[in-house]
């Protein structure tokens, strides 16, 4: 009985010491590749193991660059890019297709691209077919006031050579709409920008929009032409109410000035007035200090009494028919 139970321990001792072996030593896994012509060492899996890289993900790409008659794709290049926390079946999908489409793509750039960020595989699938951006409707102004939303359709396709560092899709629509803007804006008609919409997608395309981007565009089409408002007629009505606002309180001005200026002579006039009666006052007290002194006699005084009655007949005589006499 003690027997039985030595040996089911040494059993499964060996079992166990037999995974572990072809979990490190993926002997199935090296006869594959070696079946499929790619030379690659047990050791080498081995070391896989050990460098945490998948053994299984490497073979399957080799095999498939070997089959593709890839020649530039290592097992080092591969397990570098990998652990860089690239995708290696990403890449070389793309160097198959790339190949396949006769397009001048390396490994060294494909796996740059591939860590910048972008999908190597779909840049590649988009530069063998074209794809078409619908830009958002781009509001712009011809010279006689007339508004006009336009849509485009952009068909581009990928620059190989400019994806790691190149502007994306945002870039080229921001850029599209400024040329529809542009060119919209120097029309100097609407009526003419809806009788030649291909007008817009020449000037605009003429300008090089796709330069320092990932993409090469290949044409722009403007999709839908609507007239808008009447930007110049509501321009003109909003300056003409402005006009009338200023006008208006330069107005008020102006009459809150005069009547300052009326209440300010009124009151110069009153401050006259004033001083009149006061000196008016005073020819009274005058006149007796002069009889007192004897500067003024009764025939001096009866002359001067005839002369302010002259004086106020005149008056009389000259005012219009109807008009009070001056009173003394």
């Amino acid at each position: 009985m003690e027997f039985g139970i030595f040996e089911t321990v040494i059993m499964a001792i060996i079992a166990i010491l037999v995974i572990i072996f072809f979990y490190y030593v993926p002997f199935m896994l090296w006869v594959n590749a070696v079946v499929s012509g790619v030379h690659v060492s047990l050791i080498q899996l081995f070391l896989m193991r050990i460098r945490k890289v998948p053994p299984t993900r490497i073979v399957n790409c080799l095999i498939e660059a070997h089959k593709a008659g890839l020649t530039d794709v290592k097992r080092d290049g591969l397990e570098a890019h990998f652990l860089a926390g690239g995708h290696i079946e990403r890449v070389v999908h793309a160097l198959v297709s790339a190949s396949k489409a006769n397009m001048a793509l390396t490994f060294q750039m494909a796996t740059a691209i591939d860590l910048a960020g972008r999908d190597v595989f779909e840049a590649v699938q988009m530069s063998v077919n074209p794809r078409v951006i619908d830009t958002p409707p781009v509001t712009a102004v011809a010279k006689d006031g007339i508004q006009l939303i336009a849509k485009a359709r952009v068909t581009v396709r990928a620059n190989i050579k400019q994806l790691v560092g190149g502007a994306g899709e945002d870039t080229i629509l921001a850029r599209v709409g400024e040329g529809i803007v542009s060119s919209i804006g120097s029309s100097d008609s609407h009526k003419m920008v809806l009788e030649n919409p291909d007008s817009i997608s020449k000037l605009v395309l003429s300008k090089g929009l796709d330069a320092g981007t990932a993409f090469e565009i290949l044409s722009i089409d403007i999709a839908d032409i609507d007239v808008g408002k009447n930007i110049g007629a509501q321009l003109q009505m909003d300056q003409a109410e402005a006009d009338k606002n200023i006008a208006q309180a330069k107005a008020e001005e102006r009459r809150a000035m005069a009547i300052a200026t009326e209440q300010e002579m009124k009151a110069k006039a009153q401050e006259a007035k004033a001083k009149v009666i006061e000196a008016e006052a005073l020819v009274p007290q005058a006149m007796a200090e002069a009889f007192r002194n004897g500067n003024l006699g009764i025939m001096d005084y009866y002359r001067m009494q005839n002369i302010q009655a002259d004086t106020t007949m005149r008056e009389a005589i000259g005012k219009p028919a109807g008009e009070p006499a001056k009173k003394k």
